[in-house]
């Protein structure tokens, strides 16, 4: 597969500077290609990957006498300078970036194009299945099962094949509770808890309308999942005010105000002035930490709920593709010591995200410093990591995962060289890719299991047996987590 070159207009500039944060300023050649920014550095003469061009969130031009400056600002929060001879070449320069860092055709990525001594597009894609988690979770088996129910995607566009559902209900109940949900995402099985067989469900919001609908299908689905309990809970994430939208609407998009806080805390973190009042004034109206609190609050509430209580709870938002996602695998990582694995962390993501529907390839177009006006980007992912990095603070035995992989997540879901992000669903992926998917099959998941040879030996000498067995005397977090 080829990418056409007729967005570049200059391909290399010889005597560029390269101004980078905490490196001594550079010259020498940059050279542009459809994926890349390559430097070479005069010293040593050898060529280096600069930049990922999908890893730009937005350019600032500059005319500097006869030459003009590029500040490249990028989704990882990265920002480049580039002192470039000849306000021309600049001009070109800074047009192709513009139009290579923009392209939204997903086989014109840099993943179709990767191609690492190691590949192999042989042998099973990912880390585990919805069949594999059923298989291994022998309390589902009297009372559950897996559908095919969504075998062609026509009954929620972004679930996958294969959901796990009571066994009690049969498929033309799932189909009527589809339509009752929004984006037809009808309550699913998120988590069972290994020690006392309650679960977790995860959907999006009823449409229940001005006139307060209701639907059979939808309530013999929830009524199956008590079975026989005196009662189960449903925790609403949305606010009031979104909640009564929805009656009035139909339905609407959850991530608009966390998108807001992340250009707010970029913002404050790039005050210059030196002003503790100021920045700690910043960093609260940023909001952030707010919904950091609130994330990991709610979670503590539902992992209360399942272990303490010992009911089943179903969890929706608006979509139930965003906070949804966020608050169900904190409280899974708060239960189950095998989430707190490294194994077990990356398959929590990839099952109640990648399979799940999150929509990366939407919520990761733009990051904080993106002048385009905002549709569907929200940094949910972003706000997971940063929880997950507070409990790691909190708890930093109880993790077999260091920092190191949360930082390394948050650069990979913005531009990676591999395909475990793309699209914003199983169908998009395996529909309208379908015949281009298999040459990105290489996975960012052998990448980052790599983070344990690079970490501290302390973080990472358990193995996953002994490292359960250290979280004995708390097998879950509830109890000894603190909120913010």
């Amino acid at each position: 597969m080829e990418l056409s070159t007729e967005h570049i207009k200059t391909a290399n500039v010889e005597d560029v500077i390269l101004r980078r944060p905490f490196h001594p300023a550079l010259r020498g050649t940059l050279c542009v290609t459809s994926h890349h920014l390559l430097f070479s550095d005069r010293k040593n003469d050898a060529s280096w990957q600069l930049l990922l061009l999908r890893n730009i969130d937005a350019i600032e031009k500059r005319a500097v006498g006869s030459s003009g400056t590029i500040t490249i600002k990028c989704k990882d929060l990265l920002i480049l300078q580039l002192e470039i001879p000849g306000m021309e070449e600049c001009l070109n320069i800074a047009s192709s970036i513009e139009a290579l860092s923009a392209l939204e055709s997903v086989i014109e990525m840099y993943p179709f194009f990767y191609r690492p001594s190691h590949l192999s597009l042989h042998g099973p894609w990912g880390l585990s299945s919805t069949e594999q988690y059923y298989n291994q979770t022998k309390q589902l088996w009297n009372k559950w099962r897996v559908t095919r129910v969504n075998s062609d995607y026509s009954v929620c566009p972004s679930y996958p094949s294969l959901v796990i559902v009571p066994r009690d209900v049969d498929d033309e109940k799932l189909v009527q509770s589809a339509r009752f949900r929004q984006g037809g995402r009808f309550p699913v099985l998120s988590y069972c808890h290994h020690r006392n067989g309650m679960v977790i469900m995860r959907s999006s919001q009823p449409l229940t309308g001005a006139n307060r609908k209701r639907c059979a299908g939808d309530e013999l689905l929830l009524q199956a999942v008590i079975d026989g309990s005196e009662l189960g809970y449903i925790i609403d994430l949305r606010s009031a005010q979104q909640a009564q939208q929805t009656r009035v609407t139909g339905g609407g998009f959850e991530g608009k105000v966390l998108q807001e806080s992340l250009i707010k805390l970029v913002e404050a973190c790039g005050d210059l002035s030196h002003n503790v009042e100021r920045w700690l004034s910043k960093l609260e109206n940023s909001k952030w930490l707010s919904h950091v609190h609130s994330a990991l609050s709610t979670a503590g509430l539902l992992a209360e709920c399942v272990e303490r209580d010992g009911h089943s709870v179903l969890l929706h938002g608006s979509e139930g593709t965003d906070n949804t996602l966020v608050v169900s695998s904190l409280a899974q990582l708060i239960l189950d010591p095998v989430c707190r694995s490294l194994s077990g962390f990356l398959c929590l993501l990839e099952r109640d995200w990648i399979h799940a529907g999150h929509p990366f390839q939407q919520r990761c177009a733009h990051s904080a410093f993106s002048h385009a006006r905002l549709k569907q980007e929200c940094p949910t992912f972003l706000l997971l990591l940063d929880c997950v990095w507070q409990m790691c603070r909190q708890f930093p035995l109880a993790m077999e995962f260091s920092e190191a992989l949360l930082l390394r997540l948050a650069q990979e879901v913005y531009a990676s060289n591999f395909g475990t992000f793309l699209c914003n669903s199983e169908q998009e992926r395996w529909t309208e890719v379908a015949r281009d998917m298999e040459e990105v099959q290489e996975e960012v998941w052998g990448i980052v299991k790599k983070h344990r040879e690079k970490a501290k030996p302390e973080q990472t000498k358990n193995t996953s047996n002994t490292h359960c067995e250290t979280l004995t005397p708390f097998v879950n977090l509830v109890d000894e987590l603190t909120i913010l």
